[in-house]
């Protein structure tokens, strides 16, 4: 498996592939403290069309963010490879990535 260079998110909808696929989003600069760790990442997604899916994410305050997605090869099953990646970052960092953790709270 292997991740295209990295894109600003707003170039998403020209950039990312349509289709199925997984993206990976990044702060811009500096690193996301978690209980085991620091890293920029901040979401992970596996999407039936990853170009709308980063095109909504743009929208809905991506500016920040940095963007790429997966290059597939033929064969590939990228539900497979979204658990695979986010996977290992929850047993390595101890936590979803921060902005799947701020989509699941429920405001009081």
């Amino acid at each position: 498996m292997r991740f295209c260079p990295w894109y600003p998110l707003a170039e998403a909808a020209a950039r990312a592939p349509v289709g199925e696929g997984v993206l990976q989003l990044r702060v811009v600069a500096g690193l996301v403290d978690y209980p085991r760790g620091k890293s920029a990442m901040v979401r992970y997604v596996h999407a039936s069309d990853a170009r709308a899916a980063a095109a909504a994410l743009a929208v809905t305050g991506g500016g920040a963010l940095l963007c790429r997605h997966l290059e597939f090869e033929a064969g590939a099953r990228p539900a497979a490879v979204y658990a695979q990646v986010h996977g290992e970052f929850v047993r390595r960092f101890g936590a979803v990535p921060r902005d799947e953790a701020a989509a699941c709270e429920v405001a009081p």
